[in-house]
Formats: C-alpha cells, sequence, structure tokens
C-alpha cells in the first residue's frame, strides 16, 4: 500500500509538472491570436494534462520509486561521422537495459537529442542495433543522424536484442506478457516506462539541448513513438512511420492477429480511442507516414486520425505542424517518406 501510494504520488508529480512544460514549450501563447486564445488553450492543457494521467494510469504497476543508477560504459567505438557508445542502463530496477548512443563528430553545442526505437516484426535479436544495420524496409538511421549532428539513443525493448531471455521470441514475449500481467504489470507499460526513462537519460546529457528532443520509430517503434510523445511534453518533435493504427479501424479490418500480443493494453478502449491518445501531442510538431496497402495500419483509419487532429492543429494556429501522410506502398519506409524525414528532422530538431 505504501509503495503504491509512493508509485501514484511520483507518478502525479510527473504529470503536473508535465502540464507546465507544455504550457512553456508547446502551447506558443505568444502567437498571433494572442490572449484572445489563451483561455481557451489554457482549458486544453488542462485537459490533456487530466488525460495523461488517466493514460499512465492504464500502463499498470511501473517503477517510479526506483531511482535510477549512473549508466554503465560498456566500450566506445569509432564509425564513419560518429562515435558510438554502447551503454547499459539502469531504468527500471528490475533488468539492466543495453542502449547505443550516436554522438556526431559534427556536433554543435548545444546539440538536438533523438530517441530511436526499433521494430519488432518478429526480428528479436535486432532491437537496438536496427539504428546502425537497418531492415530489409528501412536503411539505416546511423549515417544520416550523425550528418545531421543529431546525438541519438537507441534502447532495447523488453524481450529484444540483449534482453531476449528464450531462444524462442515469441515465447519469451508470451511469457514475459502473462508473467507480468499476473503481477499487476502490463508489458506495454513497462515498454513504455522504459523508453520514457531513456529520454530522460539523453536530456541530461551535457551534448544536448533537453529543449530539443524528438522520438522516432517504424512499426513497433512508431506506436511506441506517438504514445511517448502524448505521456511526455518533454518531446519536441514525433515521427512515426507505419504503425499510426486507428483501433476501431483494425478491429473491423479484423487486423488484430497482425500486432504482437505486447500492443495490447487492458480497458484500453474503455478510456482511449487512437485520436484521444493523439490528441496529447498537440500543438506539438507531428509527422506521420504510413502505407496505404500497410494491412497493420487500415488507410480509412488514418484519414480519420487525421480528420480529426487537423482542426485541433488549426485552433492552435499551428497547422503546418501536423501532417499525416499515406502513400503507395505496404510496411515500409520509400525514398519518398525518408526525404520528408530528413526536412522535417532538419526543420524542428537541428534549425529550430
Amino acid at each position: 500500500m505504501i509503495i503504491s501510494r509512493l508509485k501514484n504520488t511520483t507518478r502525479r508529480q510527473f504529470v503536473s509538472r508535465s502540464a507546465l512544460l507544455t504550457g512553456a514549450i508547446s502551447l506558443g501563447l505568444n502567437s498571433p491570436a494572442g490572449n484572445m486564445v489563451a483561455e481557451t488553450e489554457t482549458a486544453f492543457s488542462a485537459y490533456q494534462q487530466r488525460r495523461r494521467a488517466d493514460l499512465w494510469d492504464l500502463l499498470g504497476d511501473l517503477p517510479w520509486q526506483h531511482e535510477p543508477a549512473p549508466p554503465k560504459l560498456v566500450r566506445t567505438e569509432e564509425h564513419d561521422g560518429y562515435t558510438l557508445e554502447r551503454l547499459v542502463l539502469d531504468l527500471n530496477g528490475i533488468e539492466p537495459v543495453p542502449a547505443l548512443l550516436l554522438i556526431p563528430r559534427k556536433l554543435q553545442h548545444p546539440a538536438p537529442g533523438l530517441l530511436f526505437i526499433h521494430w519488432h516484426a518478429g526480428e528479436y535479436g535486432l532491437g537496438k542495433e536496427q539504428l546502425l544495420k537497418g531492415t530489409s524496409v528501412q536503411p539505416a538511421y546511423a549515417p544520416v543522424l550523425a550528418e545531421m549532428g543529431i546525438v541519438t539513443l537507441a534502447i532495447d525493448s523488453w524481450c529484444f536484442g540483449e534482453r531476449q531471455h528464450d531462444t524462442d521470441g515469441h515465447r519469451g514475449e508470451e511469457d514475459a506478457f502473462k508473467l507480468m500481467l499476473w503481477r499487476g504489470q502490463v508489458l506495454w507499460g513497462m515498454m513504455m516506462f522504459d523508453e520514457f526513462r531513456a529520454l530522460s537519460y539523453l536530456a541530461s546529457r551535457p551534448e544536448l539541448d533537453p529543449q530539443r528532443l524528438g522520438v522516432t520509430g517504424m512499426s513497433m517503434g512508431s506506436t511506441k513513438t506517438w504514445w511517448l510523445a502524448a505521456l511526455d511534453p518533454r518531446v519536441r518533435l514525433a515521427i512515426d512511420l507505419c504503425c499510426l493504427t486507428d483501433f476501431d479501424s483494425l478491429i473491423a479490418a479484423h487486423g488484430l492477429s497482425g500486432h504482437g500480443v505486447y500492443y495490447f493494453v487492458p480497458s484500453l478502449l474503455k478510456e482511449f480511442d487512437t485520436t484521444a491518445i493523439n490528441e496529447l501531442i498537440v500543438p506539438r510538431p507531428h509527422l506521420s507516414v504510413n502505407g496505404r496497402k500497410d494491412h497493420l495500419t487500415p488507410p480509412e483509419g488514418v484519414e480519420k486520425i487525421r480528420e480529426n487532429l487537423l482542426p485541433l492543429y488549426r485552433r492552435h494556429g499551428r497547422q503546418q505542424d501536423c501532417r499525416i501522410e499515406l502513400f503507395d506502398c505496404a510496411h515500409q519506409e520509400t525514398p519518398e517518406m525518408r526525404s520528408l524525414v530528413i526536412d522535417w528532422m532538419r526543420r524542428y530538431l537541428v534549425t529550430a
């Protein structure tokens, strides 16, 4: 009971502070409309604060009471255009979290920072190495981010990379989901908590400007991106690729089997749909690129989310800061998508 109260107090304290950050960083009350819209924006910010707390509450028992220990540097590697630190982070107090930190040689202090979140795709052994190696449908981002001077962090998620504790990755994921459920935890919640704490570590790095933090990912990494941006207003820029999935459209398309068990949060649909989660990002910059032929992301659902979110950005005078696109492809990043992603990173992180 004492631990539970401590957990809730700590979480609520964070959410309260996040509301202040939202007002200071995101709302832009010095816009041309200024005082005319201040009351409306203040009310919307208060609404976001309440709903952000509600969203955290759905994610099970999280280790808020744990104070992370200092990171451990395993080794440093020199690559073309950047230095790579291989780290072990203490994020949750349950198991260590291996991580990669990419530090560009073209570094201008203070530099922008990016949390790169890996995908699922049944590639349990890949994890954070996706940043360096890419995949069959997404070329590696490490050289691009180094060239742009963006300090980038990537961690292994629960059940992936060096945190894969079963040679059968699928079985390991299901076992983790079930065991956590018994313990009052939610696998998705524990995943998001790690990404949240990883962002805190990234923001603490001396190379960084903590006001210029972005998050990006594809597939599972996409879903984590818009969830984290909704949960944490420190995220200045959210770029998600190939998984802005409207839950109702996914159900209608009989597509639930396409997503792993990690994806499912108890009672989520009683409180939120996809639009309601993404409303918590408004009016911060948000780019979402998706494939019209992607069965994991029904296109009518993407259009529905766009129709709901764009008016909110217009209300804040920030319609240019939300772009949700469908491309003529399946579950892949096309060259056109890559070009758009780089453009948004330059605009909102590098030159901001």
